[in-house]
């Protein structure tokens, strides 16, 4: 495992668009389903990081609390399910049906997504604006699994709070930190390492 932390794409970036097939339904997911709502989360999650792990029953939480707000959310895996099959789509499947997932979760076989977004770590969250613009990139919380601090998701909270309100979000965010992806061999991203 090597602690990884986010590439912090710079602000204002556009949201790539993607075509992923929902790993419960098997539909695929993309920009477009998300067309009526005001702001978009995206979340690179994972189910063997223990990083992930520490947050997965806020993660849940953020689905159920904002599941008739105007905020579409959107989780991806995006690693090597043979090296991990932990993080292949049954068993992704299984953990949005244990955690009661209000959002589709995604796998990104290709790992094409996640290399479009700078995803670099599990868990990574992105917020995307009415325009789908960057206006968000950074950690859930200051809550990791050995430092005893609460898990809130507060600075993502907060930052979700300021899109739906059409206020700024401040720019002082901190990044994620967690599990690197699994990028498969040969296909890692030259902003890894």
């Amino acid at each position: 495992m090597a602690l990884t932390a986010s590439t912090m794409l710079p602000l204002g970036t556009q949201a790539p668009d993607f075509h992923l097939p929902e790993v419960v339904s098997g539909k695929i997911i993309s920009l477009a389903t998300f067309a009526d709502q005001k702001a978009l989360l995206v979340m690179f999650i994972c189910q063997h990081c223990p990083f992930v792990k520490h947050i997965q029953t806020e993660l849940a939480r953020l689905g159920k609390d904002y599941l008739s707000s105007d905020l579409g959310i959107l989780a991806i895996s995006a690693n090597d399910a043979e090296k991990y099959p932990d993080d292949a789509p049954e068993s992704l499947k299984a953990m949005a049906a244990e955690l009661d997932f209000k959002f589709p979760l995604c796998y990104d076989e290709t790992q094409e997504t996640a290399k479009a977004y700078t995803a670099a770590c599990t868990p990574d969250f992105f917020i995307f604006d009415a325009e789908r613009k960057l206006a968000y990139r950074g950690q859930l919380d200051d809550s990791r699994p050995s430092n005893g601090k609460p898990v809130t998701g507060a600075d993502l909270r907060a930052a979700i709070a300021s899109v739906l309100a059409d206020k700024p979000v401040t720019s002082e965010q901190q990044p994620s930190i967690g599990c690197n992806i699994k990028w498969k061999p040969g296909n890692e991203p030259s902003y890894f390492g």
